[in-house]
C-alpha cells in the first residue's frame, strides 16, 4: 500500500517578497497642499455675511466676483476676521434697522391714538414703552440677521455696564423718573408749574413735553426751560393745575384816608368782575389788609380757570378798570406823604436871611 506525502511550499524569503510587492509609498503621487482661504485664515466676524454672500453669487457671475474682491479686501484679528465686505453687509443692516425702527415705532403710535382712548399722560407714556419694545426687536432682529454670537459680545458686556453705572447713571436716571413721572401723573403735558431760574427768579411756565433726559417748560415769554426729570421727581414742584387749573390771584390796592372805603370796595368787585378772565364763581372778594403810611391798603383776591394765559394781563385790565372807577368817583389813589418839622435856632436864622437877601437882591437886579 503506498502512501501519498505531501510537502509544504517552499517560504518566501525577505528578499524575494520585496521584489514581489511593489514599492507603494515610493510610486505614489504626492496629494497637493490646500491653500488656505480667507475665510479658513479666521473665523468670520459676522456670520450673515457669508450666508449673504452666498446668495448673491447664485444670481449673477459679475456681483460674485465683485463680493470676492470685496471679501479678500480685510484684516484678521486674533481669530476674526475682517474685510470690506462684511463692513458694508453691517453698515446696510444697522441703516436698515434704524429705518425700520423709526417707521415700526410711528406705526405703533398711530395705531395707540386711533386705537384707544386714553389721556395725554397716558399716551405719551405708552408712546414710549412702544418706543423701547420696537427698538429693542429692530435690534434682535439686525443680530439674528448678521448672525453674529452674542457669546462673542461677552467681553465687551463688562465695559458696558461699567459704563452704563458710571457715565450713563445720571441719563438712565432721568429714563426711569420720566416714566415715574407719567405713570403717576403728577406732572403731564399742559400742566402750569412755577419754576425758578439761576438768578433765583420764581416764574410759571406750562409743561409742552416730557422727554426721555428732560422736561420742556416755556413761559409766557417763550423762553423754553429743559428741567432734568430727576430733578422733577425729587425735588418740590409747585403744579398749579394737579387736581385742579383754578387759581386764584392777587391784586394790591391803595386808597387815601379821605375817601369813602365802602364805594371803595364795592367798586373793587365792580372792575374784578367786568374782566372777562375772572370767574364769576368762585365771585372776586375784597380784603383790608393793613393801614398803610400814605394809604388803607387792599387785596383783590379774584380766580381764573387758564393759568397758561398769564396772570399779569389779568391784574393788569383789573386795575385800569378800576383806575376809571376811581376817577368817576372822586376816590383818590394816594401818593407818599411827609410832614418837615425844622427847628427854629441860629442857623436856620442865617439860612433864611441868606435866603431872602439873595430873593432880594435878585428882584432888583431884574427890574
Amino acid at each position: 500500500m503506498t502512501t501519498a506525502s505531501t510537502q509544504a511550499p517552499p517560504q518566501a524569503t525577505a528578499s524575494e517578497a520585496a521584489d514581489i510587492i511593489p514599492d507603494v509609498t515610493a510610486s505614489a503621487t504626492p496629494l497637493p497642499t490646500p491653500t488656505p482661504s480667507p475665510e479658513d485664515a479666521g473665523g468670520e466676524a459676522v456670520a450673515g455675511a457669508e450666508a449673504l454672500k452666498g446668495v448673491v453669487s447664485e444670481q449673477s457671475n459679475t456681483i460674485a466676483s465683485v463680493i470676492e474682491h470685496l471679501d479678500s479686501l480685510g484684516f484678521t484679528v486674533a481669530d476674526t476676521r475682517f474685510s470690506v465686505w462684511t463692513v458694508l453687509v453691517v453698515i446696510m443692516v444697522v441703516v436698515g434697522v434704524i429705518v425700520f425702527a423709526r417707521l415700526g415705532s410711528k406705526m405703533a403710535h398711530g395705531a395707540l391714538k386711533r386705537f384707544t382712548r386714553l389721556e395725554s399722560a397716558q399716551r405719551l407714556l405708552g408712546e414710549k414703552l412702544l418706543t423701547i419694545a420696537v427698538w429693542a426687536l429692530a435690534f434682535f432682529i439686525g443680530i439674528d440677521i448678521l448672525g453674529i454670537d452674542l457669546t462673542a459680545l461677552a467681553v465687551f458686556s463688562g465695559a458696558f455696564g461699567l459704563a452704563i453705572g458710571f457715565g450713563l447713571q445720571k441719563t438712565f436716571g432721568n429714563l426711569i423718573a420720566g416714566i415715574i413721572l407719567l405713570m403717576d401723573r403728577s406732572i403731564k403735558p399742559g400742566d402750569v408749574i412755577a419754576i425758578a431760574d439761576q438768578a433765583g427768579n420764581e416764574t410759571f411756565g406750562q409743561i409742552r413735553k416730557i422727554g426721555i433726559r428732560a422736561v420742556s417748560v416755556t413761559t409766557r415769554d417763550e423762553r423754553e426751560y429743559l428741567i432734568p426729570n430727576e430733578n422733577l421727581m425729587i425735588n418740590q414742584v409747585e403744579n398749579w393745575s394737579y387736581s385742579s387749573r383754578n387759581v386764584r390771584m392777587q391784586v394790591n390796592v391803595g386808597v387815601s384816608y379821605s375817601s369813602d372805603m365802602k364805594l371803595a370796595q364795592e367798586l373793587m368787585l365792580q372792575a374784578a368782575k367786568a374782566c372777562k378772565r375772572v370767574l364769576e364763581t368762585p365771585p372776586p372778594t375784597v380784603w383790608m389788609s393793613e393801614y398803610g403810611d400814605s394809604s388803607v391798603n387792599f387785596i383783590i383776591h379774584c380766580w381764573i380757570t387758564d393759568p397758561e394765559m398769564g396772570v399779569g394781563n389779568v391784574r393788569s385790565d383789573v386795575l385800569n378798570r378800576l383806575w376809571d372807577l376811581f376817577q368817576e368817583n372822586d376816590i383818590e389813589i394816594p401818593f407818599p406823604q411827609r410832614d418837615l418839622n425844622l427847628r427854629n435856632n441860629e442857623q436856620f436864622q442865617q439860612l433864611v436871611a441868606a435866603i431872602s437877601q439873595r430873593v432880594a437882591s435878585k428882584g432888583h437886579t431884574s427890574e
